[in-house]
């Protein structure tokens, strides 16, 4: 039996089992190991289209699909619609900041209650959709005056938002939006980066609005809840629920969503293994799995301990909902 090299007693030799690939095993760990791992966690498309946060939807597959995913645009806001514009026309708000503006929805809906909207999303692929919104409907003055800029939650003082001189009066980031934005050195400093920029661009007794799945429920079952009250889309078939740990702490949760094939939207699905079976169309996007308790100590370290704060379960009371799909955090910044 050869002796090992100097190398291989310093750093003790692993042997990929299929490969048969020799390497030491710091390398194997912090390499080769993590290049297999993102493999399978792939957390977004490459590409990065602002500048400090990876942008899951570079490639354009979700954007291209997302009309599809979340149904009717009206049937969405429907759920939440009147709750979010009565509550924010009884705070005096006027000017909104939609920080995850991705294809408008929710800033088309708000321009339509007769808010003053600026919005913001890290992916071109998806605000292309909002900007063409915007252009097709520019005769109305609303829209007109419309501000969609590509930024990140990062860097959010760079972007040309034309802010007010004291601050916005609400900035909302719904739709799960904020899990988008991973936790990689386990201390969570991105999250807390993005909320003080949060509330730094709100003026004194302006409101975030700020949502999560229920992750605490994911973790806890392995799945998604059913319900959900923003994609009403139906031609899903499965959403597949991965959930990473490390050192026995949950670090990302995957979903796999599978779609109806878009020809085949008002066709009879095919037998399975039929050769002839369109494959359904597929994107994945991950998450950084917030629990409500760790949620609100994150929003409380920028926004204060004393400040005004509610929770809502699907834009309702917590004891009118035993397990909502959504958690939607409502804090205040102190005056």
């Amino acid at each position: 039996m050869p002796r090992p090299s100097r190398r291989d007693a310093i750093y003790p030799v692993s042997v990929h089992p299929q490969s048969g690939f020799r390497a030491p095993r710091r390398f194997i760990c912090s390499s080769f190991l993590s290049t297999m791992v993102d493999s399978i966690y792939r957390t977004r498309s490459l590409g990065v289209a602002a500048e400090g946060l990876p942008d899951q939807y570079a490639d354009g597959k979700a954007a291209r699909v997302w009309h599809r995913y979340i149904g009717s645009v009206s049937d969405r806001t429907s759920v939440y619609r009147m709750w979010l514009s009565d509550f924010l026309r009884s705070k005096g708000v006027k000017h909104v900041l939609d920080v995850a503006c991705g294809t408008g929805v929710d800033s088309i809906m708000l321009l339509e209650e007769g808010f003053r909207v600026t919005s913001v999303d890290a992916s071109d692929k998806m605000l292309k959709f909002a900007l063409r919104t915007r252009w097709g409907r520019r005769r109305e003055p609303a829209f007109d005056n419309w501000v969609v800029e590509e930024a990140n939650w990062l860097s959010l003082s760079k972007a040309d938002l034309n802010s007010p001189t004291e601050g916005f009066d609400a900035v909302i980031c719904l739709g799960n939006s904020f899990a988008h934005l991973q936790d990689f050195d386990g201390k969570q400093n991105n999250q807390r980066v993005a909320i003080a920029n949060f509330h730094d661009v709100l003026k004194p007794g302006g409101l975030l609005i700020i949502d999560h799945r229920n992750y605490d429920a994911i973790l806890d079952t392995g799945k998604a809840p059913a319900r959900n009250i923003y994609y009403q889309g139906d031609v899903i078939t499965s959403i597949q629920t991965s959930c990473l740990y490390v050192e026995g702490k949950a670090t990302m949760v995957t979903l796999d969503y599978f779609l109806i094939p878009e020809e085949e939207d008002t066709l009879e699905m095919k037998q399975p293994n039929s050769e002839t079976e369109a494959k359904p169309d597929k994107f994945r996007l991950s998450y950084y799995p917030h629990r409500v308790k760790d949620f609100t100590n994150l929003l409380k370290t920028s926004f204060g301990e004393d400040t005004s704060y509610t929770i809502l379960g699907d834009f309702k009371p917590l004891e009118e909902i035993e397990t909502p799909a959504y958690f939607i955090h409502i804090i205040e910044k102190s005056t």
